[in-house]
């Protein structure tokens, strides 16, 4: 059974940078396009950006875009997000989920397989 877990959420000032992870256990990892999503307080979740088998390509959404960079090592079954100049608005529970297609990009939910449990992202002012 394929598995995603996250790490690396926290608790960090405006303006600050983070990176997430996401380990993929099971699976063929270098098959999978990965995604990441976030979902703030009463809102849907929402695409944030994904990435190809081999890292060779990424898609963003506008909001992240020149913000986030999302890459992956292979050799260790882990994509990662990179986060810079954070604001209250990026304050959510961020989800990486993986699917394993030949389509490319993938930005809605239900193209996604697998998912992880979270971690939540928390920016304060």
């Amino acid at each position: 059974q394929v598995q995603l877990v996250e790490s690396g959420g926290g608790l960090v000032q405006a303006g600050d940078s983070l990176r997430l992870s996401c380990e993929v256990s099971e699976g063929t990892f270098s098959q999978y396009v990965m995604g990441w999503f976030r979902q703030a307080p009463g809102k849907e979740r929402e695409f944030i950006g994904c990435i190809t088998w081999t890292g060779g390509r990424t898609s963003y959404a506008d909001s992240v875009k020149g913000r986030f960079a999302i890459s992956r090592d292979n050799t260790k079954n882990t994509v990662y997000l990179r986060m810079n100049d954070l604001n209250s608005q990026d304050t959510a529970v961020y989800y990486c989920a993986a699917v394993d297609s030949p389509a490319f990009p993938l930005r809605r939910l239900t193209s996604y397989n697998y998912w992880g449990q979270g971690t939540q992202v928390t920016v304060s002012s």
